[in-house]
């Protein structure tokens, strides 16, 4: 196998055997140009190269730059972009809902004055996170989250980062990636004790809200072994690595030698892989 472009982020889906197997899709541009997505799976227990070719395209504009911001793209385009608006950070600061855009009303109608849910995820261990119901449960999967369970439902973003803010004074909001990287057992009961604790937490103003039906899901990563220490690749600083592939669980390439490759963070990048 040989391919060689600019790299994206992974695309997850569910797999069809109703095991709650995550699927991967490999995704690349030459520069700007969409390339056809490669199955990663049949990489797991090959050896493979990854070389970077020592340039960086946006991901927006296609220009070589030096650095990138966001997923791969310029500091211009990102801080222009409708993705870059604090409230994808600060859900409870929207106001689209109001008919109040922070950016680009267009991209906040789309994104932001839907329905949102308030989840409880375990990635390295329970945090509490907001996404938009069709995301459900692809930003688990994206997380590298070993389970998760909706708590509530909301018809905007606003209110449910309303509810994130109450949780966090709670739990965490933010995920430990060396933690999520070694092996987290799915635990039912451990996620649907964390709902009952955050309806106690939230009270009765959010009890409209809440979701008592919902069950934990489990996700499952194709990963023949963890790292039992975390050894972190940068291409800026290792530009030519060759390794074992032994999974892959959240953005992370796992390889032999307990080193780790996060592809969302090299978003961008021109690469050669090949095995």
């Amino acid at each position: 196998m040989n391919w060689e472009g600019n790299l994206r982020k992974m695309d997850v889906k569910l797999g069809a055997s109703g095991k709650n197997e995550v699927q991967y899709r490999w995704l690349g541009a030459d520069i700007l140009e969409s390339m056809p997505p490669i199955d990663p799976h049949l990489w797991i227990g090959q050896e493979l190269t990854l070389e970077f070719e020592g340039e960086i395209h946006c991901a927006v504009t296609g220009k070589r730059i030096r650095k990138t911001y966001g997923e791969g793209t310029s500091y211009d385009a990102w801080i222009n972009a409708p993705q870059a608006v604090e409230s994808v950070f600060n859900p409870e600061l929207s106001r689209i809902h109001e008919g109040i855009a922070l950016r680009d009303r267009e991209w906040e109608e789309a994104h932001h004055n839907q329905p949102h849910v308030v989840y409880i995820s375990h990635t390295s261990g329970l945090k509490v996170g907001v996404t938009r119901t069709t995301n459900v449960p692809y930003r688990w999967m994206d997380q590298g989250a070993a389970g998760a369970i909706v708590i509530a439902n909301t018809p905007y973003r606003q209110l449910a980062g309303e509810l994130e803010v109450a949780l966090k004074t709670h739990m965490a909001d933010k995920t430990n990636f060396r933690k999520m990287l070694a092996q987290v057992d799915f635990d039912a009961k451990l996620l649907l004790d964390a709902r009952e604790d955050a309806f106690e937490w939230l009270g009765e103003a959010y009890e409209s809200f809440f979701e008592d039906d919902a069950t934990p899901m489990e996700m499952i990563y194709p990963v023949l072994s963890y790292p039992a220490k975390i050894k972190s690749i940068r291409l800026d600083k290792v530009s030519r690595f060759t390794g074992v592939l032994s999974g892959i669980k959240g953005q992370y390439l796992l390889f032999d030698e307990n080193r780790v490759f996060n592809v969302r963070n090299h978003a961008g990048y021109r690469v050669k892989l090949s095995s």
